[in-house]
């Protein structure tokens, strides 16, 4: 069992801007009134390639679909919210809190990756529990320790904590349930997403422990993460605003260990974490402004891990 991969699938996006739909609990995404639609997703086309080129720079497999001109999806840059790769073979797909996200799910993705050689055995579909308003949005909501078969999930609209326990049944992981806040206005909210307060790597983890208010709650997560040995690197509340919780450790060539963030994240974090990180692994940086300002997400939400065996 591995906890990183050196495969990953990005989407293209071809019609990127804000969503409206997702704005309504997402509070990362801003309107760039300054500039034009087109112009928008230019810039975050522009950003996307130059992210990929990066990656594949240092050995990372990068599997490049293009987001189709059939629905509008505007959101279709972040495919790791609706589907999960698992090394037996097997995929998960998510319900969706946004009506319009849920047209990203498509077909032709999965036969691109067996195209590439992956092999699919086996669909766990959740995406019925939309009927119920009930979500699950795959790997935002849920971090996965795949090497202790631990699951990390901040309850919030997006994430329900029946289907989260019912993933973890199906899956065989251990359920760690907690709640992450962010001040709104001046009010405590929940934080969207688990993977932006929080990053799981080998050997260690970055989390915005004062978003976890309950302290029973943030006891508990601390214990879990020590108990499998992760060193904990904190950040603050100020430093996830500007995604430094939404990384990802990656595979690179010769099996080279990288943690991938935004500019904007490496930017503000501060020297001793930093460091800390760099005990661990190299940190590889991509400028992705106009995709955190508009999307509300980052470098993290970009990337859809493949775990799958290869034919």
């Amino acid at each position: 069992m591995q906890q990183t991969t050196n495969t990953i699938l990005m989407i293209r996006p071809i019609n990127f801007r804000m969503n409206e739909q997702t704005a309504v609990n997402n509070y990362y995404q801003k309107v760039l009134d300054t500039l034009l639609p087109e112009t928008v997703n230019a810039k975050a086309q522009q950003e996307f390639d130059s992210y990929v080129e990066k990656l594949r720079h240092v050995g990372v497999n990068v599997v490049v679909v293009s987001d189709t001109t059939e629905f509008d999806t505007p959101d279709s840059i972040f495919p790791n919210n609706w589907i999960s790769f698992h090394e037996n073979g097997t995929i998960a797909l998510y319900p969706m809190f946004a009506e319009n996200r849920r047209l990203e799910r498509r077909e032709d993705v999965l036969t691109q990756l067996e195209d590439s050689g992956f092999i699919i055995k086996d669909v766990v579909d959740y995406t019925s529990a939309e009927e119920e308003d009930v979500f699950l949005e795959g790997t935002g909501s849920l971090l996965l320790d795949r090497v202790n078969r631990k699951a990390y999930c901040a309850l919030s609209p997006r994430a329900d904590e029946s289907l989260f326990i019912e993933f973890c049944e199906d899956f065989e992981f251990t359920p760690v349930v907690f709640h992450a806040n962010q001040t709104v206005n001046g009010q405590r909210k929940a934080i969207y997403h688990t993977n932006v307060m929080m990053c799981l790597a080998e050997t260690f983890a970055v989390i915005c422990l004062d978003s976890i208010d309950d302290k029973k709650e943030r006891k508990n997560v601390i214990e879990h993460l020590k108990s499998d040995g992760k060193e904990i690197i904190a950040i603050t509340e100020d430093q996830v605003n500007s995604f430094a919780g939404n990384m990802l450790q990656v595979k690179g060539e010769n099996e080279k260990r990288f943690l991938v963030m935004s500019q904007a994240a490496y930017q503000i974090l501060n020297q001793g974490q930093i460091s800390k990180i760099e005990t661990h692994c190299e940190i590889l940086t991509s400028s992705l402004d106009t995709i955190e300002a508009c999307g509300g997400g980052s470098a993290r939400c970009m990337m859809a891990e493949v775990f799958l065996p290869k034919a």
